[in-house]
């Protein structure tokens, strides 16, 4: 094996291939958007170049602020709701002693499954001001709470976060578990035969102990609440008037609504950016803590 895997022409000849087909797909797509974020162009007609134009207009527009505020909103309700509460699923599930763990297993990915629209669809229902079932949850608790959910400037971010948010719990309960799953027993027999609660050896073992897959869920997260774009199309159009509008809903709209080509691509240059930045981040932030 050494034998081969010294010989470096034959690697790059194998390497080859890859390279070119990630090239093609990822990096030429991502090359060409930052040449078209220079140029003024409708899609259509030639473009012409522009400069800093279309980065100076970015940076007055409304909407930027509107934008980032929905983006970074949306990404803490995901790591909240899903990484908060899937590890807390996780650790239960892991338990030989629960009973009923595959059907809870099951019920968790269910909603993974189901279309987008679907679920949308089924949460607009459940978000009726007058016959939905979740004011009528309240009704029955006695809490005097109606909302209108999906009508609200403040409240219908958080929302249609919750809704995505609960569609792909799945997803990373799924990560969770497995990462649980790999942490060693002994590990954990030890820390309960030196008198840990089973909680405080979750607490001091094994999560610590599942820091790579932390790691990997808080960017899933994080970069999907930055680039969320469907659920606010189907549910609420961005609306009411442009309250929900993420990065991704901007690119829409100046694209395909307003033909802006190179607006568009400035600010998918700017989603791109950020969602790198994001990642630096996180892998920083988990690498230090793993010196310490």
């Amino acid at each position: 094996m050494n034998k081969y895997l010294g010989n470096k022409p034959a690697l790059a000849l194998f390497l080859l291939p890859a390279l070119l087909l990630y090239s093609v797909i990822l990096i030429y797509p991502v090359l060409q958007t930052v040449l078209r974020s220079f140029y003024d162009w409708d899609g259509l007609s030639t473009a012409s170049f522009s400069g800093l134009a279309n980065y100076r207009e970015l940076f007055s527009d409304p909407l930027l602020a509107t934008s980032l505020k929905n983006g970074l909103l949306f990404a803490v309700v995901l790591a909240v709701f899903q990484i908060g509460l899937g590890t807390i699923l996780a650790l239960v599930c892991a338990n030989p002693k629960i009973r009923g763990r595959k059907l809870l297993k099951t019920a968790y990915f269910i909603p993974v499954v189901l279309s987008v629209t679907v679920v949308c669809q089924l949460w607009i229902a459940m978000y009726d001001p007058t016959n939905g079932l979740v004011n009528k949850l309240f009704e029955l608790l006695h809490i005097p709470y109606r909302q209108n959910w999906l009508t609200s400037p403040t409240q219908s971010i958080i929302a249609i976060a919750f809704v995505n948010a609960w569609q792909f719990m799945g997803y990373q309960f799924s990560l969770l578990y497995a990462g649980v799953k790999a942490v060693p027993e002994d590990y954990f027999e030890a820390a309960t035969i030196d008198g840990c609660g089973k909680w405080r050896a979750h607490l001091h073992v094994t999560l610590p102990l599942m820091r790579e897959t932390f790691k990997f869920c808080f960017t899933i997260a994080i970069t999907s609440g930055i680039g969320a774009f469907v659920q606010m199309l189907i549910m609420t159009n961005g609306g009411p008037g442009t309250t929900n509008y993420t990065l991704t809903f901007m690119i829409y709209r100046y694209a395909f609504m307003e033909s802006n080509y190179g607006y568009a691509c400035a600010v998918s240059v700017l989603l791109v950016m950020i969602s790198l930045a994001a990642t630096l981040v996180i892998n920083k932030v988990f690498d230090r803590g793993q010196n310490v």
